[in-house]
């Protein structure tokens, strides 16, 4: 199986999306783009050859999604990496609005199994989606945000650009 690569710069850092003929096998934001790929073929021995067509349909999205303007991302994703719950569990993610937030053990309820918040955990920190599949919009049941990544910054910063990016547009909306 053929895998290329492309980057783009973000506020969070450099994008970093892996692609199969059949879409995004994974989505990373780093410090070091070189770094992300080397943990990649560690991990699944995938080594992708350079090709920034394959951020050609992200990066738009990227920047809208920054700017506020984009609510969901349209991209196909090749799950190849992600199997069982985790997948279920990441599918119940992706229905988090925008500019809200999910507990670990509501999402486990929203994925068929009420008990499993601890393996939502394991399924969000692990996704190889980051960004397109909003696993920041995940946090504690205490309501704190929590880890992300290792970069818990990351996460406030993505929880609070969508939720003034939501307040803005329903200002924008009253008469």
């Amino acid at each position: 199986m053929e895998f290329r690569f492309g980057t783009v710069d973000c506020p969070l850092g450099v994008v970093v999306a892996v692609a199969s003929a059949e879409g995004l096998i994974a989505v990373r934001v780093a410090d070091d783009p070189g770094h992300a790929l080397g943990a990649l073929a560690h991990q699944h021995r995938i080594s992708p050859e350079p090709d920034e067509g394959v951020v050609a349909d992200l990066a738009p999205q990227l920047a809208a999604y920054f700017d506020g303007r984009l609510r969901t991302f349209d991209v196909p994703l090749d799950w190849r990496l992600v199997s069982g719950f985790a997948r279920e569990a990441l599918t119940a993610v992706r229905e988090i609005p925008y500019g809200e937030t999910a507990s670990y053990g509501e999402v486990a309820a929203m994925a068929g199994r009420p008990r499993a918040h601890r393996a939502v955990g394991t399924a969000c920190r692990d996704t190889p989606f980051a960004l397109v599949v909003p696993v920041h919009r995940v946090v504690r049941a205490d309501g704190r945000l929590g880890e992300y990544g290792g970069f818990p910054e990351h996460k406030r910063f993505l929880v609070e650009l969508e939720r003034d990016a939501s307040r803005r547009e329903a200002e924008g909306a009253r008469p």
